[in-house]
């Protein structure tokens, strides 16, 4: 009776206000992606080469007619490359490049005592070859990753350097990176940052690996391409680029404001006037996490950090009078307001709250071109990316909606500031960590405690989902339940931890 008498009066006023600002914000979005799309196609059919845009020559080698003997290897620019933990040294000492002209700066703020051990072993094989390695600690980890590459700026023999690679514990870069990204900096002085692609060595662990794929695919096969494609700003990746230490200093180095350091210092490089350059055919082998617990942190942090950013930045950008005001724009709406927050915020809100509650208030109707022509159009947009997961698609979309949750909470937590706004858990990764400890053999099945498995948020929203699709079998004609039952079934599944890898905590 409560129900039926508040329903007319407050609930289809209410509910009908959500549809349309949900509707609103899937017309943005769907602007956004249309547009990408019409420029990543007009790129590959008719875009020049970065090659071809900007000056690129290669350095020429001792051994050549044309070079310089009296130069040697002064030719080169000097490098700082710097970097976190054991995994890409090696990588980083076989680099295409004169040692000495190439300063290999290890950051490492483990608080393991055999981390250390083992990064410092490594670094002192390294450097008894005779490469120029430092290897660099703190006993802190204040800042984060942003404290440690600004501590690591401090050090005197920074100075002497011209660019600074940046790579992540897990990046293994080939040993042509240098000789195909200095080029661009060093002949085309109003660049900044040379960006490479990434390219995920573990992608076919698990299905979950497999979703992830699917969007950082297209993050770099189109976000990215068209952001340097029309000159307009992208963000830095915060790993597997190149950064001109001029660009860095004139932005005001690294800040740990928020978790996103590496898009802040973008946005304030940007603001200076400074481009970026993408490169999408170098591309950059690293792993991807492979367990629900470190992917959720990892996407609270992704989600959180650029909202929260956009929090700080928003006026800052507005007042700048070095770029244009067409530039100011696509920052603010495009950059930030639309991918940023309202890709997170409508995914969730409009297919997993609102559209549901539709089903138990039939006096709201959803058109279809919202509830279904628009979002089928954004999916597929989405999915050319990874063209050899397209058999994957529906389980991409339940993923994601599953996923939106958390970067839905992630983004208002950013926006408002709140409790774990600044929080920083690093994302674990297995590669094949578990198989060199099993000895190559198959591990024994673990014995699992229910609270290590069991999310209350997923369940809870399932349940949700859940009670709806019934409530549409039964007495709905709008036939939601289609999309429901499989929706809630995901969220069960993430549930109670039936995604990606299980590790158990011992």
């Amino acid at each position: 009776m409560i129900w039926e008498q508040a329903r007319v009066p407050v609930v289809v006023p209410v509910l009908k206000m959500m549809v349309m600002v949900c509707l609103a914000m899937s017309a943005m979005l769907f602007a956004e992606r249309v547009y990408m799309g019409i420029v990543i196609v007009v790129v590959r059919l008719f875009g020049r080469k970065p090659e071809k845009r900007y000056k690129w020559e290669a350095f020429e080698d001792n051994n050549s007619s044309n070079s310089d003997v009296e130069l040697g290897n002064a030719r080169y620019p000097m490098l700082r490359w710097a970097q976190v933990y054991q995994l890409s040294i090696g990588a980083a000492c076989g680099l295409s490049w004169p040692s000495d002209r190439i300063i290999i700066q290890v950051l490492d703020d483990s608080t393991d005592p055999l981390i250390k051990k083992l990064v410092e072993s490594e670094c002192k094989r390294w450097e008894s070859k005779g490469i120029n390695i430092k290897y660099e600690i703190r006993e802190n980890r204040k800042g984060y990753k942003a404290g440690a590459l600004k501590e690591g700026m401090k050090h005197s023999y920074v100075q002497l350097c011209d660019y600074v690679a940046i790579f992540d514990a897990d990046f293994q870069p080939d040993p042509d990176f240098l000789t195909r990204t200095i080029p661009f900096l060093f002949h085309n002085p109003q660049i900044a940052l040379v960006q490479a692609r990434w390219k995920f060595v573990n992608a076919d662990e698990c299905l979950m690996t497999r979703m992830q794929e699917m969007s950082l695919d297209y993050h770099f096969i189109v976000e990215q391409e068209v952001g340097s494609s029309t000159y307009a700003f992208f963000g830095f990746n915060g790993t597997a680029g190149v950064w001109r230490l001029s660009a860095l200093n004139e932005a005001g180095g690294w800040k740990d404001r928020t978790t996103v350091e590496d898009m802040d210092l973008a946005v304030r490089a940007g603001l200076k006037g400074w481009k970026f350059l993408y490169l999408g055919d170098l591309k950059v082998k690293n792993e991807l996490p492979s367990t629900f617990k470190a992917y959720r942190y990892q996407q609270h942090r992704w989600s959180c950090g650029p909202a929260n950013l956009f929090r700080k930045m928003a006026m800052e950008i507005l007042r700048n009078k070095k770029v244009s005001m067409s530039k100011k724009v696509h920052v603010i709406y495009s950059f930030f307001f639309v991918r940023k927050i309202v890709a997170h915020v409508v995914t969730f809100l409009f297919y997993c709250v609102v559209l549901p509650a539709t089903v138990l208030v039939p006096e709201v109707q959803v058109p279809k071109w919202g509830a279904v022509y628009i979002p089928s159009t954004i999916t597929l947009l989405n999915a050319v990316g990874t063209p050899r997961s397209l058999h994957l698609l529906v389980f991409w979309i339940l993923f994601e909606n599953v996923m939106s949750m958390h970067r839905t909470k992630a983004t208002i937590i950013g926006l408002l500031e709140a409790g774990r706004a600044n929080e920083w858990v690093v994302t674990e990764k297995l590669g094949d960590a578990l198989k060199t400890k099993s000895g190559g053999k198959a591990p024994r099945k673990p014995r699992v405690r229910i609270g290590e498995r069991i999310h209350l948020l997923e369940l809870g929203v399932g349940a949700y989902l859940f009670i709806c699709g019934c409530y549409d079998l039964t007495f709905g004609k709008n036939q939601y339940f289609i999309y429901l039952f499989p929706q809630s079934l995901a969220f069960f599944v993430a549930g109670v931890g039936y995604i990606g890898v299980f590790v158990p905590n011992s």
